[in-house]
């Protein structure tokens, strides 16, 4: 599987969602590969900082910000179970090589009718895909949520019906995904983080259903 964390908005927490999702399928024993599409390297610097932290690497961190990445990724994708992209903010030919290359696209969104505007760009693109690549599976992902917000109930009734649809998993507002990424951890790893481990633990296996169950675009 190769699944891709993009929307053309930064600060909605592509990177954190990313580095989780890979560390989670790891822990697994399933062989993952992330690559960090985003020119800021933002992945390549949290795993330089575990490299120093004398952590154990759970899968491998490969810096791929070029519009080749339809043809790279699925190279990668050979020799792994899974390709993670950390996708790019604003950078169209980028994003567009990223739609190309992944089976399937989450695209995570804060607690804000704003996220959902802003996210008008990656949509056409993604119709864009779709016209060469059919059968690519696209979700929202609702990340940062405060617990139990007015806010996030109406974000995830606004995006119930939509097309592409949300997923069932929402992650929260958590102190843990911070501090995990600040020393090259993972939230799993940290102490008193149980209910971001179980939420990525969560979004996990959805999107392994969505895969296995051949879920429709």
């Amino acid at each position: 599987m190769i699944v891709a964390f993009l929307n053309q908005k930064g600060g909605v927490g592509k990177t954190t969602l990313a580095l989780n999702v890979a560390g989670e399928l790891a822990g697994r024993g399933e062989r993952v590969t992330l690559i960090d599409a985003d020119p800021q390297g933002s992945a390549l610097d949290w795993s330089e900082q575990r490299g120093h932290e004398g952590l154990p690497r759970l899968f491998g961190v490969v810096g791929l910000a070029r519009d080749t990445l339809h043809r790279e990724a699925p190279e990668l994708a050979k020799s792994v179970d899974h390709v993670v992209i950390d996708g790019p903010p604003r950078v169209a030919g980028l994003m567009r090589s990223a739609l190309l290359a992944a089976d399937l696209v989450l695209i995570p969104v804060q607690p804000s009718p704003l996220d959902g505007w802003a996210s008008a760009e990656i949509l056409a693109l993604l119709r864009e895909a779709r016209i060469y690549r059919p059968e690519l599976v696209a979700r929202f992902v609702l990340n940062r949520c405060g617990a139990r917000t007015i806010l996030a109930r109406e974000t995830a009734a606004a995006l119930a019906d939509h097309d592409p649809p949300l997923l069932a998993t929402s992650i929260g507002q958590r102190i843990a995904f911070a501090t995990a990424a600040q020393t090259g951890r993972l939230a799993l790893e940290c102490d008193d983080a149980t209910s971001a481990a179980r939420e990525i633990a969560a979004l996990a296996d959805e999107l392994i259903h969505l895969r296995i169950g051949g879920s429709t675009p």
